[in-house]
């Protein structure tokens, strides 16, 4: 009845149909009983993050994110960003995983906050912010600085590899640091999505306290 009043109030249209109509629709099969179409999601524009960073007073903050290919992982690592307070999210256009409906749901609404850019060229992009001031670390097992070691406070971007490569040669020489989390368990390694959070709320740690 909420949706309803708000759509109403919004001129949205509404058309009422069966449940196995609404599961046709869905991409995803669970729909709740409600179906929405939508302008295709604007992709942002790294000037763009820069600038919401200058707005709040802050030091650019930046997820990259080099081949993440599972839609669920892409979504929850923008849910961490957004809660993070990251300024944007950069996925490359081929080789990976889009934002999809899948994705979108896996965001838990992040995506309608969170800023993302689409880029030909990671590597190319990862010289433009170091041009920029922006520090880039790489995220890997075999890291060449240790996550409490790593100086996240000033101007900071974190490239998340992808769930079974890691990160690609090109865009791991192009990095300022390559930065690993310790393992203390008999499994060496986290998924992806894990990872990036565990490595954003280090982040925020070290922004807020600076140490």
């Amino acid at each position: 009845r909420t949706i309803v009043r708000e759509a109403k109030k919004r001129k949205i249209v509404l058309s009422f149909v069966d449940r196995e109509r609404l599961s046709h629709l869905s991409e995803t099969g669970k729909h709740q009983g409600v179906v929405a179409f939508a302008a295709a999601y604007e992709y942002s524009d790294i000037d763009s993050m820069l600038k919401l960073a200058e707005e709040k007073g802050e030091d650019p903050f930046l997820i990259l994110l080099d081949g993440i290919e599972d839609p669920h992982n892409l979504g929850a690592i923008i849910r961490s960003a957004e809660t993070a307070g990251a300024h944007g999210v950069i996925i490359p256009k081929r080789r990976a995983a889009g934002l999809t409906a899948v994705a979108a749901r896996a965001s838990a609404g992040a995506l309608a906050y969170m800023p993302v850019h689409k880029t030909v060229n990671l590597a190319g992009l990862i010289d433009e912010l170091k041009e920029r001031g922006v520090w880039v670390f790489g995220a890997e097992a075999d890291g060449t600085v240790g996550l409490y070691e790593a100086d996240f406070a000033g101007p900071t971007a974190i490239v998340i590899g992808s769930e079974g490569e890691g990160i690609s040669r090109l865009v791991r020489q192009k990095c300022d640091f390559i930065v690993s989390i310790p393992m203390r368990g008999k499994v060496n390694s986290l998924n992806a999505s894990n990872a990036a959070a565990v490595l954003l709320f280090e982040a925020v740690r070290r922004r807020t306290y600076g140490k």
